[in-house]
Formats: structure tokens, sequence, C-alpha cells
């Protein structure tokens, strides 16, 4: 079954979309301050260990939507995107750096791609930025025997899910809200009635094989006892 079916030749769709995706609890942040004075910006870039060991601390997004910053306090972030976190920080090292620069990356971003794939699994994501079309591609697109025209995507946000579905045969779906997929996305692909059938014949056959051995060893007991 093909993609974008109503789709016509040289048809031009601009996207007006600036899509960011949004910080949810339990989100894992990596934040760097860097300045022209980088003896000032230590005390901001808390690290652990030394030599090859050595890293930058991450920050984990608490229940109430909030991080513990070094010398800022406590700072809430939940449903900010990354760039308006930055923009929070800028505000808040005035008193403390000249022209600060911020690097703020949610560092657990990931999406699932499962069902009727090629490769079914989650994949990391660097960009913050995916849509449903790359991360199927990831997964080495539908088989033959997915359904195109009903792929699932659920979204939690805070214990809170969404079931959401769209048609890859129509170019409309590049308007849904799960085009462009956020961290820990599940995106499922259904059988279609081919391949249901397939199974319900397989799971008949299997029934078949197992009562048509279980005849035979019962035979086979009766003739040795007698």
């Amino acid at each position: 079954m093909a993609y974008f079916q109503n789709a016509r030749e040289f048809e031009t769709i601009v996207e007006t979309r600036s899509f960011e995706p949004r910080i949810k609890v339990d989100d894992l942040l990596s934040i760097h301050i860097s300045s022209f004075n980088q003896e000032a910006t230590k005390p901001f870039n808390l690290t652990k260990g030394e030599g090859v060991n050595y890293q930058e601390v991450d920050y984990v997004v608490d229940k109430e939507g909030n991080i513990e910053f070094p010398i800022l306090g406590k700072l809430h972030v939940k449903g900010l995107t990354t760039s308006e976190v930055k923009a929070i920080f800028v505000e808040k090292l005035q008193g403390f750096l000249k022209e600060p620069v911020i690097n703020v990356r949610i560092k657990n971003f990931q999406v699932t791609v499962m069902g009727h794939v090629k490769r079914p699994g989650s994949f990391n994501i660097v960009t913050e930025r995916i849509t449903l079309l790359e991360a199927l591609s990831m997964a080495g697109d539908l088989d033959i025997k997915a359904r195109r025209d009903n792929v699932l995507v659920i979204r939690d946000f805070d214990g809170v899910k969404t079931f959401t579905r769209v048609n890859l045969t129509t170019k409309e779906f590049i308007n849904s809200p799960v085009y462009f997929l956020t961290q820990n996305d599940v995106v499922y692909v259904e059988p279609n009635s081919s391949a249901i059938k397939t199974s319900e014949l397989d799971a008949r056959a299997t029934i078949f094989v197992s009562l048509l051995s279980l005849i035979v060893t019962s035979t086979v007991l009766i003739i040795t006892r007698s």
C-alpha cells in the first residue's frame, strides 16, 4: 500500500509549525554553562569523577517539575522547551556571569517503535526533533503485513496518556499533533487483515498438531500396555 496517495504532482505544503519538545517529569537534562571567564562558571557546572571518568552531573526533573541547580536553587522547568529554559538561565545568571552561553539538552529523548515493522525497538534521538516517518524509517519501515492507514502513537505527559491514530496513505497526516514525536513516544503498527488470518490459521494448525501428537502418544501407550 502506497503512502501519500492523494498528493498531487508538484504540490507544495509549507510547514509553519516551529516544533520543540517540552520537558516532562523524570526527564534527564544536561545543562552546561560557559562564558569568557571559565573560572567563574565552575560553580555552576557540577562534575563527578576524575581523568577518563570525568563527567558533568545531569539533572532529573522531579515530580513537581523542578530541578535543583547550584547557586540558583530550585527552578521550575516542566512544560518548557529547552529554548525557554535557556532564557531563564540567561536572566538568572545576569548578576554572576557576563554574556553566558547555556546549553540545555534532553538526554533521555528516545522513541519506541513496535508491531509490524522490520526492526522494532527503542531509538535514542540526539537532535530532539524527529518525525513519525523518520522513526518508522529507523525501524526499517513497515513490513508487508502492516496496516498503513491506522498507525497508533501513544504519548505520556505526567501520567496522562493520549492515543492518536494516523493514516499514512494520505498527505493530511503531516498536520497531525503526533507528526513530530516527543520523548518516550510509543509508535505501534497494527497487523493487516491478512496477517491476522495467517496468525489464526497458524494457531489452529498448532492446536491440531498438538492434539494429533497427544492421540498418537496415547495410542502408542495403550498398544504398549496391551
